[in-house]
């Protein structure tokens, strides 16, 4: 306990206890119901799809031509129905989740280093190193986007998740090479930052120990967002022909084989398509909530 809480604590007779800055943000991120309820709705579904193995009720590629076209059914746990082979889709749909949830984690985890990095460098050297990298990311953003994917999965080959994450991070690192590019840009004005110099830090032990911590918040944010958006894209690759593709599972496949029954066999395009929409709205709204819990302006919390 500090000086300043011994005060209070002799002057008020209230115990009071000093709280972090994550204390604060864990306790205004838990006061977002719908934050935290799309949280454990998306640790459900990365479970399933992480166990998908043990979870699915048969394999990705069981066929059982007798079961052929079946609608949605408790019988034979065919809850999603079957397609025209007869594979159940409720075990295809979670396949599919391991593999979509795979390829936007490592999109957003590779993409936000990458970002980091650049944004950081440019925001704390400035000058040349500034303007050499924000050129650089002004030109990759410029790129018309679909086509570049859809060229660089001709060239490099479409179908393995990995390339298809490799290629995806490649072009969605600009938006927090930029937000990180503009904190560091205010950050290295700062007291803390000029005693480090003073004291004789490197540059390495100034941007990593003392600057990034502060760009924590903003950069979890725009990683969550990174995840949605990693999923819908590979999905439109995929439903397009140009993403993963068989035997590898994934949800945009799933309806890219399946709109070709139109309404007759609805379950195909239906249930991979609610759960892309499902996935996406919960990362939203969890990035919803970490941007109101990192929020500095935000200090009052019930306890």
């Amino acid at each position: 306990m500090g000086s300043l809480d011994l005060a209070l604590v002799y002057e008020t007779g209230v115990d009071v206890k000093a709280r972090s800055q994550w204390a604060y943000v864990r306790m205004r991120f838990f006061r977002h119901r719908l934050a935290v309820a799309s949280l454990v709705v998306l640790l459900v579904i990365g479970l399933v799809g992480l166990f998908a193995p043990q979870v699915a009720p048969y394999g990705y590629d069981d066929i059982r031509l007798e079961d052929a076209t079946r609608s949605p059914t408790l019988e034979g746990w065919h809850l999603f129905g079957t397609d025209q082979l007869g594979r159940d889709y409720l075990s295809r749909v979670v396949f599919g989740i391991r593999t979509s949830l795979w390829v936007a984690v490592f999109v957003a985890l590779v993409s936000t280093a990458l970002g980091t990095t650049v944004g950081a460098l440019a925001g704390y050297y400035g000058g040349r190193v500034d303007n050499l990298l924000m050129r650089f990311t002004d030109l990759i953003l410029t790129l018309p986007g679909l086509a570049v994917l859809l060229t660089a999965s001709v060239f490099f080959g479409s179908g393995d998740p990995l390339k298809i994450g490799v290629i995806l991070a490649l072009l969605f690192w600009t938006a927090v090479a930029r937000i990180v590019r503009g904190l560091f840009l205010s950050l290295r004005e700062k007291e803390f930052v000029e005693a480090a110099k003073a004291a004789g830090a490197s540059d390495l032990r100034i941007i990593v120990r003392h600057m990034l911590p502060n760009c924590v918040g903003p950069i979890i944010v725009n990683t969550t967002l990174v995840v949605a958006a990693a999923i819908l894209v590979e999905a439109a690759l995929s439903f397009l022909g140009f993403g993963i593709q068989p035997p590898n599972a994934a949800l945009g496949k799933l309806i890219s084989e399946g709109q070709s029954e139109g309404f007759e066999l609805w379950w195909l395009v239906t249930f991979p398509g609610l759960v892309i929409v499902v996935i996406a709205l919960c990362i939203n709204f969890v990035g919803d909530g970490l941007r109101d819990a990192f929020d500095p302006t935000q200090r009052r919390v019930r306890a």
